[in-house]
């Protein structure tokens, strides 16, 4: 069981952003530009830019970038255990920033007294 339509998901979202683009070309062109900048380089293959970009995308919490990057994951031969790994990744990193935040609390917990 799926709990979304991924590929009908991310069929109208690419709608909307090609809309978007029309109406602010610069703005998505941006996008663009910044997104492909990495790729230039060459220091990394684009199978491991997708499992990193799968990572962030589930600690920004972006559903569009889950949909096109866990594709694109897939379309550059990550199998669903790197995707596993890389989603680890993630998970820790969110425990880790909920950690040093919990921290920062304390903190402004002892500057109020």
């Amino acid at each position: 069981m799926s709990l979304m339509d991924w590929s009908k998901y991310r069929e109208s979202l690419m709608g909307r952003i090609g809309e978007l683009g029309k109406l602010s070309p610069d703005s998505v062109g941006g996008y663009m530009m910044a997104s492909g900048a990495g790729a230039k380089t060459g220091h990394l293959n684009e199978k491991t830019r997708q499992l990193i970009s799968l990572a962030v995308a589930v600690t920004t919490r972006c559903d569009g970038c889950i949909s096109v990057h866990s594709q694109k994951a897939v379309e550059n031969g990550a199998t669903k255990d790197e995707i596993a790994e890389a989603l680890g990744v993630a998970i820790a990193m969110n425990a880790g920033a909920a950690l040093v935040y919990s921290a920062r609390a304390l903190d402004a917990v002892d500057a109020a007294k």
